[in-house]
């Protein structure tokens, strides 16, 4: 038995949830966004929350309700309040800067790298070091976060490389003489 699935979604004032042909809509003050339902699962909206519910006992289906319980929870978080990471460069001479669709990254190549930022992404960058990147849609914006960090990875001997907020770089000790 699914413990997140139990659990039904409370829709928030300002977001209005609609569910026809088995495709959720959730539209909010940050967006539009959709979800459409697999075979195994069932939802149904009822006095301001959305039930989600096993249409067999089979695995599949046990493991698709806790999934799309889930999936319309982000959903319903996303347009209401939205997502957002943070990320750190650390090195000299390593920064960032948004120009108009664009996202400058300086990280220590020959070249700089241009970043096109997708649609329903928006990044800051209110210091040359912290690039904010947020959004409606939890899994785009984690999409775009990995993106960007995997053109540098932090390394463990002097940190240097773009990292996530939260992230803790195991540091490791240089060579010896």
């Amino acid at each position: 038995m699914s413990r997140i699935g139990k659990y039904p979604v409370a829709v928030p004032s300002g977001v209005t949830v609609e569910i026809v042909d088995r495709i959720i809509k959730a539209k909010g003050k940050l967006g539009a966004l959709e979800l459409s339902l697999s075979d195994e699962v069932d939802a149904k909206l009822e006095e301001g929350k959305v039930w989600v519910t096993p249409r067999s006992e089979t695995k599949r289906a046990r493991t698709m309700w806790g999934t799309t319980r889930s999936l319309v929870n982000n959903m319903i978080t996303g347009v209401a309040t939205g997502f957002a990471k943070t990320l750190e460069i650390n090195g000299v001479g390593y920064r960032a800067a948004v120009q108009g669709k664009t996202l400058q990254l300086q990280l220590g190549f020959s070249h700089d790298i241009a970043y096109p930022i997708p649609d329903g992404v928006t990044i800051k960058c209110d210091k040359p070091t912290i690039i904010t990147i947020s959004g409606a849609d939890r899994q785009r914006v984690g999409q775009v976060a990995a993106e960007i960090r995997a053109f540098r990875k932090p390394e463990p001997y002097k940190g240097k490389g773009i990292k996530y907020e939260s992230e803790r770089v195991r540091r490791k000790e240089g060579k010896k003489k």
